[in-house]
C-alpha cells in the first residue's frame, strides 16, 4: 500500500495510505493533487505531513519552518538552525531561543 498527500495551494492538507486503484473511482469535492510520499525519503526528500508545502521545482516536501532565522538546507530540504546544536546535546536538553538565536539548556 502505497502513500499518498493531497496539496491544495502548495499545502499537504491530507495524508493517506491507499492502492492506486483507489484514485480510480475517487469523486473528489475540493481541488488539489495527490502526490505519493515515501517513509523511506528516496523521493521527494522528506515524508509528507500535514501543513508541509511541495515544492513543484524541487519536487520535495518541505515541513514548515520552525523560526525566522532558520535556512532551508537545499540537499536535504529540511530546515537547520544558524548555530550548530551543541556538542553535548546527547546528554543535555537544550531548546532554541529565536532572540538570541541560541541553544538554551533547559
Amino acid at each position: 500500500m502505497s502513500r499518498y498527500a493531497k496539496v491544495e495551494n502548495g499545502i499537504v492538507t491530507t495524508v493517506i495510505s491507499a492502492n492506486e486503484d483507489y484514485f480510480t473511482n475517487l469523486v473528489e469535492t475540493v481541488p488539489g493533487r495527490w502526490i505519493e510520499t515515501f517513509k523511506d525519503t528516496s523521493s521527494r526528500k522528506n515524508y509528507a505531513g500535514i501543513g508541509f508545502t511541495y515544492d513543484v521545482d524541487r519536487d520535495a516536501f518541505i515541513p514548515p519552518k520552525p523560526h525566522d532565522s532558520w535556512v532551508l538546507d537545499e540537499d536535504t530540504c529540511r530546515w537547520e538552525p544558524p548555530v550548530d546544536y551543541p556538542a553535548d546535546y546527547e546528554t543535555v536538553l537544550y531548546s532554541w531561543n529565536e532572540e538570541t538565536t541560541s541553544w538554551v539548556a533547559e
